[in-house]
């Protein structure tokens, strides 16, 4: 991979150089930095509101040798294939192929998938949504009614910056590929979208509310904030 300036765009920081960068510039930020964002695949500037866009051009340019590394040490995209393992809400998963096979039949821990090959990646992505959505309306049900909260419904997304979000409309949205991680994460996530019903902050009362309904969550929460890249893995 080799990065390099795109000319005669100096100052249009978004588009002066031939990778994705994210610029983001609020008066909290006190100096300039730069990450790489696993999920969109991209370099993400934040810059003081103060930065002329010179000073972060010239910024970014002199980390290009850095950007470059990160970016080509990101783990290639990969479809679901045949013959895969998988965990699915905790349990494992071998995916078959079976092109004379109908729709995607999850028996014991074998997952068949009918139709051409080319195909198959997302039909089993379609597969995952459609029970992700049964599954985590269930398990966020049970947690709202020993809350005494009214749940109004869940939607699943392929969401890029939350992993799970609670409207003050009493619905939650959750990203099909949580259904991808550990139990304990799961379960983390669960209680922690569900206790926003009854709280909508981060006060101490809502991380309370959170170990009330997930006691040990701190393992699944662990999980993911150090391992979550794995699951955008996954086109």
């Amino acid at each position: 991979m080799k990065i390099t300036l795109l000319t005669g765009k100096t100052f249009d920081l978004q588009n002066a150089f031939d990778f994705p960068l994210t610029v983001k510039s609020s008066l909290k930020i006190k100096r300039l930095n730069l990450r790489i964002d696993h999920k969109t695949r991209s370099a993400v500037l934040s810059m003081p509101k103060w930065c002329n866009k010179k000073t972060a051009f010239d910024f970014v340019s002199a980390h290009l040798s850095w950007i470059e590394e990160k970016l080509a040490s990101l783990p290639a995209l990969k479809n679901f294939e045949d013959g895969q393992k998988l965990c699915l809400f905790g349990k494992p998963l071998t995916i078959c192929h079976r092109p004379d096979f109908g729709a995607p039949q999850r028996v014991g821990d074998t997952l068949f998938v009918g139709g051409q090959k080319a195909f198959l990646h997302r039909r089993i992505k379609d597969y995952i949504k459609r029970e992700a959505k049964k599954e985590f309306l269930s398990r966020s049900q049970l947690l709202a009614q020993k809350l005494g909260c009214t749940l109004k419904g869940v939607s699943i997304k392929d969401t890029k910056s939350r992993w799970g979000s609670c409207s003050s409309r009493q619905h939650i949205n959750y990203s099909w590929r949580i259904a991808l991680a550990p139990t304990e994460t799961i379960d983390y996530l669960m209680a922690h979208e569900t206790a926003h019903l009854k709280n909508p902050n981060h006060s101490k009362v809502f991380w309370e509310t959170v170990q009330s309904l997930c006691t040990d969550f701190t393992k699944g929460k662990t999980w993911l904030e150090t391992n979550a890249n794995q699951l955008y893995e996954y086109r």
